[in-house]
């Protein structure tokens, strides 16, 4: 309900701007649809010429006009005075009402053998197709150790808390891209095998890889007191592993 109404609100506070941004250049000011028309002109001509001088000249002419000619609109003022005001609220509730966030815990399941075991429910899932990624919210950790057919897999560490020593990511796949992004105090170790794709690891990239193991390591992965080892095997795809 609260974001049904969140969203009619944006929906309005947009409509609302645009037609005061129309009936402005209509009835107010007639000039500025010349001036306008120049300025997209200008972007639509420069980016055309591009790289050469005079493409870029009038491209960042146009983009500067363009920018003027808005700021100086009343249907502009419109929209940051309701941005400004939105932001004021939401602090302000946020100070009366903050919001606690807490992991999102799974339970594991007590198994009845001799041996004591506890089967606990996985990040990931075996899937022929489609993709899929890690809670785009706080998680507890779990190893990850999948095979996947035709599909994205995006794991994000910066949601979670990573425990100490060594976490595993194994990840098998036909088809896709595996994209893994990973907080910037942690260490990593990336083994990787692909038949065709390329390969993104942090500033390093190879574009064209053919039939290759390849295996990357952080400087630090050795002695690092908590680190994230990373497997991952496909015929066809891309490996990104990047830092946020």
């Amino acid at each position: 309900m609260v974001d049904q109404l969140k969203k009619d609100f944006i929906s309005w506070v947009l409509f609302i701007g645009v037609i005061l941004f129309l009936g402005e250049l209509l009835f107010f000011h007639g000039g500025a649809i010349f001036f306008l028309v120049i300025a997209i002109g200008c972007i639509y001509i420069g980016r055309k010429r591009m790289p050469r001088t005079s493409g870029t000249v009038l491209f960042w002419f146009g983009v500067i006009s363009l920018m003027i000619l808005v700021f100086h609109m009343m249907a502009f003022r419109f929209l940051l005075f309701v941005y400004l005001m939105y932001m004021i609220v939401q602090f302000v509730r946020s100070k009366q009402k903050p919001t606690y966030i807490t992991p999102a815990i799974q339970e594991a399941e007590k198994i009845q053998t001799g041996e004591s075991l506890l089967r606990r429910k996985p990040l990931l899932k075996n899937v022929w197709f489609g993709s899929q990624k890690t809670p785009e919210h706080i998680y507890e950790w779990n190893d990850v150790n999948v095979q996947t057919g035709i599909g994205d897999t995006i794991i994000d560490l910066s949601y979670t808390l990573l425990p100490k020593g060594e976490a595993v990511i194994v990840i098998r796949n036909i088809l896709g891209n595996i994209q893994i992004i990973v907080p910037y105090e942690i260490e990593v170790s990336v083994h990787h095998s692909v038949i065709a794709g390329s390969v993104a690891i942090f500033e390093h990239s190879e574009m064209k890889v053919w039939n290759e193991t390849l295996h990357f390591q952080t400087a630090g992965y050795e002695s690092a007191a908590q680190k994230i080892k990373i497997i991952t095997s496909m015929m066809i795809g891309n490996l990104e592993v990047k830092r946020r």
